[in-house]
């Protein structure tokens, strides 16, 4: 295993707080960030090491949401070591297993059911928690222009026209409104299938929550349910909609929207997620060299196309996808780096 230098700080750095160099070090995962894991075993038990150089990331929120999650019941890593000014972590291992992984048509219903429990916890954390972030307007329209920029401008290289700019941006005004107007709540904001963990016990593990704000109720079902990465059929998510909005009535929420209202909401909360992912993707094959979320463009790009067949808002979407036809192009694009 080749090691730089970033590792064998991290190794010292794990030979002064174990007290021995008597462990193992392997590389565990990596994430669209700049921190990356590892496995490490030390007198017979698994942890995971988060290294996340400081020029490049901040472990504070992490450290905090932790705790917060953690005094909330939802299982988040336990946090045994950190050294802030250094940016590792020894953190609790919930092994090597996902949702991604773990994912099938026999196993959906009770995965998502317990990842869905775990999202009725996160609701009740008060919105006026100390170190949120509150997921503004800004924000939220900022995250979509990603899309004009690195996909459609950046990775496909079509130049929109002034009026389609501002078509594109309206329709960014109206999935944004759409999104303030939804009751607040805490929002993980990477809630999907590559950072849940399938454990025995109180399952799911949750991790990758450092990005946590306080935000719209649907964002993170989007996360789950219109997984950039794993799809399913719109009448099986419409009935875990369903349910959700069932368990908040049993214990006595008392909503002031209707079913349809909230329909509506989730739909156009899972364009604006889409239209940033899809940024994102591109971003980090453009600016960071890793192309290893290409793949998962078109699912995404998909949802997009279907959803903006539904509302008037956003014919703007349907039609720049069809006139410049952006699912052949980076059908193109994926054949052209695979060949």
């Amino acid at each position: 295993m080749q090691v730089d230098e970033r590792q064998k700080e991290l190794i010292k750095w794990l030979g002064s707080v174990f007290g021995s160099q008597d462990f193992s070090c392997e590389p565990a995962s990596s994430d669209a960030s700049f921190r990356r894991y590892f496995r490490v075993v030390y007198e017979g038990k698994s942890f995971v090491v988060m290294d996340a150089p400081p020029a490049k990331e901040d472990c504070v929120p992490f450290l905090n949401i932790a705790t917060l999650l953690c005094s909330s019941g939802v299982q988040a890593p336990t946090i045994y070591h950190h050294s802030l000014s250094q940016g590792f972590m020894v953190l609790s291992d919930f092994g090597a297993i996902s949702y991604m992984d773990a994912l099938s048509n026999d196993t959906v219903n009770d995965l998502y059911a317990d990842a869905s429990s775990v999202l009725h916890l996160l609701h009740e954390i008060p919105t006026n928690t100390e170190n949120l972030p509150v997921y503004s307007e800004t924000m939220l329209f900022q995250e979509m222009t990603l899309f004009r920029e690195w996909f459609i401008e950046g990775l496909l290289k079509i130049n929109l026209s002034d009026q389609e700019v501002m078509a594109l941006g309206q329709a960014q005004v109206a999935l944004t409104a759409s999104a303030l107007e939804q009751p607040q709540v805490f929002v993980h904001r990477d809630y999907h299938s590559r950072n849940l963990m399938v454990t025995e016990q109180n399952n799911p593990g949750v991790i990758d929550f450092q990005d946590a704000v306080i935000g719209p109720l649907t964002y993170d079902l989007v996360s789950l349910y219109r997984d950039c990465y794993i799809a399913w059929p719109d009448e099986q998510v419409y009935h875990w909609l369903d349910t959700f909005l069932s368990t908040r009535s049993d214990v006595g929420i008392k909503d002031g929207f209707t079913t349809e209202q909230f329909y509506q909401w989730f739909d156009l909360m899972g364009v604006q997620r889409h239209m940033k992912a899809i940024g994102i993707f591109s971003r980090l094959l453009l600016r960071d060299g890793k192309a290893g979320y290409l793949a998962d463009i078109p699912r995404t790009l998909n949802y997009i196309k279907q959803v903006s067949k539904k509302h008037s808002a956003l014919n703007i979407l349907q039609e720049l996808i069809v006139k410049y036809e952006l699912e052949a192009r980076m059908a193109d694009v994926l054949q052209a780096r695979s060949s």
